[in-house]
């Protein structure tokens, strides 16, 4: 009972003092034109920033949290409001409540971030200093950006001198990669902007992000690459520190992973690289009659592999090529110039892999440890500097070397990617390289789930090609189940031989097996060493014909609404939507079983839409023609009402695969929270009537799909899929530019 008193007596006295200190700031506060009030003041901010720094002060109590605002804009001399900083700073450190209570009071938030543009620098490092704290909690973060924290932050930035920044990288309490913190020899001010502004970028959203200013991020940006490159290179030498305080350098908050991050996130709406037109890459490509771009597409597009003869070489005649191979000349020193490109580390398997196929077995041959191998998929094996070397010896050994993702490393295969891929009409397209030792094979006989430009820049390889087992074509990420690369080369199908020389191009469709091996071209007497590049045209789910059937369900479902403005709450309302979601669950498996549903939409490369004697506009109209009859002649009714039945009986969803449909941005109608736009949109609630009226519901169902084939126009559809096809390659060129800004330093 003693200790419960003597509890009670302590919160009482803490209480007396919070409410005397509160009386004799407001009184003070009343009259602080004069010395004596301003030394009051600081005499009692001085109190109560040490009670919360030792924690003896639980909470900051409402009355003082009231008199924040008015303290933090004082015009006093600076003491009062750096004072009053650090005492937010310490507060929002108490708790999480206390935390979002301060970023809940909205005058706070302005007060603190007023005093970013404070001329005294004792003031700019409390106010910096309580915006670290107040963002230690999300709530935290938010308030301060919706009050332009950032953008003080960043013009403080601009105005802050720099000298040559000393970077050492020191291990978190947890030893690995992603919890490094890096430590500057700077001025301890300049690391504490770092670290607020580091924080408050990673936590803005796109829009957020590009409303900042390039005028304000552009110095910040350029200053964190300068720091990137040299915690790369002391990432790739493993150059680390057990403590910062070794060599006296300035503590900071930032983790590689953080560094890395905020770079991605300024570089988003960067110009990083320079278009370069379809038309460019088609007469690079496809320049002489035979094998033009219209024999190729009508003949040779996922359909049969095509060869494009170089008379010159890649380096003379081809120049959308030009600029990446002009400086990559030197076999012998390509690995040693590529380290400083891709930057580091590298993870094995998915920046780069060193392999051969093994000549007896067949089978492929790492020389570093799988991620399949491990018992850790989170623990990847990563490439240093000794393991450069490694490769090198590798390669002497008979190793490939096949470095992937090279759009995202070097500004001009990113250039050639982004022509290409329009070529196509398709939002991305991947671009791996490849360099092969004499008398070896590296990858083992296997299908792409991508069609394949291969691009000889050096040297010779030898290519085989065997007959596609499966006239369905695999999907991206999600290959159909056909022959391993093993069972194609014992089978008797066809193999097409191809020997390809520098300068030359060879297309590949996805699904058909290949191997490729370096052995004695017949002509020289002994084998050469290869270098070539793979491009890989990657076509998603909603850019395969079936995407383009999708949607054009939505614009004439969509067109119907607005002429008929029929009521979704009537029971033809739902015997029509009921319909229309059957239909698109129709196209769905018309997908998984026709091929032609699974082809490559090139609706996106169709230049002018009204020239209707155009030959690609004729060839992909005709397309389309053709799958709106195979959906007309297709009569599934009871088997697609049997799988609504048993996707909502076992709650799954069977348009889980086209649920991108969202990205259409019609204006929005709902039945009861659900978008009626979209597909299973408010199946459960609507199902059991539709399903109650089956033969009324089949009859719906057979008028709503003949209406749709005989009203349906290939012109009204284009539009609102190359808007679809906008937004896909907006978000590739976004991710493009934050990666490009990490590896071309």
């Amino acid at each position: 009972m003693k200790k419960m008193g003597k509890k009670k007596k302590k919160r009482k006295q803490k209480q007396d003092n919070t409410n005397s200190i509160f009386a004799i700031l407001a009184a003070a506060l009343s009259n602080s034109n004069n010395n004596y009030s301003e030394f009051i003041i600081k005499k009692c901010l001085n109190r109560l920033r040490l009670s919360l720094l030792s924690q003896s002060q639980p909470t900051l109590p409402i009355p003082i949290l009231s008199l924040l605002p008015v303290l933090l804009n004082s015009k006093c001399s600076g003491g009062i409001a750096g004072l009053s900083a650090e005492i937010v700073g310490a507060a929002s450190l108490l708790s999480l409540e206390t935390n979002e209570k301060i970023a809940a009071d909205a005058e706070i938030v302005r007060g603190l971030v007023s005093l970013l543009r404070n001329s005294e620098k004792r003031v700019l490092v409390a106010a910096a200093n309580a915006v670290l704290d107040l963002s230690t909690t999300s709530v935290g973060r938010q308030k301060l950006l919706e009050s332009s924290a950032l953008e003080a932050l960043l013009l403080i930035f601009r105005q802050v001198h720099r000298s040559s920044t000393l970077v050492s990288l020191c291990a978190g309490e947890n030893g690995n990669e992603a919890s490094l913190c890096i430590a500057c020899k700077e001025d301890e001010f300049l690391v504490l902007l770092l670290d607020a502004a580091i924080v408050l970028i990673n936590s803005c959203d796109i829009e957020q992000l590009l409303r900042i200013p390039r005028k304000l991020y552009e110095s910040l940006l350029v200053f964190l690459k300068e720091l990137w490159i040299k915690v790369q290179d002391q990432l790739l030498s493993g150059n680390i520190m057990r403590s910062n305080r070794e060599k006296h350098f300035c503590s900071s908050k930032i983790t590689v992973n953080s560094l890395a991050e905020s770079i991605f996130r300024l570089s988003l709406n960067a110009d990083q690289f320079t278009i370069i037109s379809k038309e460019r890459v088609e007469r690079s490509i496809f320049s002489s009659n035979e094998g033009s771009f219209e024999n190729f597409i009508v003949n040779y597009w996922e359909a049969s592999p095509f060869l494009v003869r170089s008379t010159d070489s890649l380096i003379e005649g081809n120049d959308i090529f030009t600029s990446f191979v002009q400086d990559e000349l030197d076999i012998l020193s390509f690995l040693n110039d590529v380290r400083h490109k891709l930057g580091c580390p590298l993870v094995h398997e998915q920046d780069i892999r060193v392999l051969k196929t093994d000549k007896i077995s067949k089978k492929e041959v790492h020389f570093f440890p799988r991620i399949s191998d491990s018992f850790d998929v989170k623990d990847p094996y990563l490439i240093y500097a000794d393991d450069i070397s490694k490769c090198e010896e590798a390669y002497k050994e008979g190793y490939t070397i096949a470095l992937r993702g090279m759009e995202f490393r070097f500004e001009c295969l990113a250039n050639i990617a982004d022509g290409l891929a329009s070529l196509f009409g398709q939002p991305s397209v991947g671009a791996n390289m490849y360099l092969t030792p004499p008398n070896s094979q590296g990858l083992a006989c296997h299908y792409d789930d991508h069609c394949v430009f291969v691009c000889q820049l050096f040297g010779t390889k030898h290519w085989k090609i065997f007959a596609q087992p499966s006239v369905q074509l695999p999907r991206l990420y999600h290959p159909c189940d056909i022959v391993n690369g093993v069972e194609a080369e014992s089978s008797t199908a066809e193999c097409r031989q191809f020997l390809l020389r520098e300068g030359d191009i060879l297309y590949i469709p996805r699904g058909f097996p290949h191997k490729a091996c370096t052995e004695d071209d017949g002509l020289t007497g002994s084998a050469e060493f290869s270098l070539h590049l793979t491009l890989g045209v990657e076509v998603e789910r909603p850019f395969e014909w079936e995407g383009f059937a999708h949607v054009a369900l939505c614009c004439w479902n969509q067109a119907q609404k607005i002429h008929h403005h029929a009521s979704v709450e009537s029971f033809s309302g739902i015997l029509n939507l009921m319909s229309v979601n059957l239909l698109h669950l129709l196209i769905g498996l018309l997908g998984h079983s026709d091929p032609t549903f699974r082809k490559a939409c090139l609706v996106g490369a169709v230049s002018r839409p009204s020239d209707t004697e155009d030959w690609f506009y004729l060839n992909q109209k005709t397309i389309f023609d053709e799958l709106i009859g195979k959906i007309s002649a297709d009569s599934r009714f009871l088997e697609l009402l049997s799988s609504m039945e048993m996707a909502i009986r076992e709650n799954t969803d069977p348009f889980q695969q086209m649920r991108w449909l969202q990205l259409l941005d019609w204006n929005r109608e709902t039945l009861e929270g659900h978008d009626r736009n979209l597909p299973f949109t408010g199946a459960e609630i609507m199902f059991p009537l539709y399903a109650e009226h089956k033969d009324m519901a089949e009859t719906a169902f057979m008028q709503v799909k003949s209406k749709f084939c005989s009203e349906v126009s290939f012109e009204d559809v284009i539009e609102r899929y190359k808007m679809l096809l906008g937004k896909y390659k907006e978000t590739r060129k976004q991710y493009i530019n934050g990666m490009l800004s990490l590896h071309c330093n």
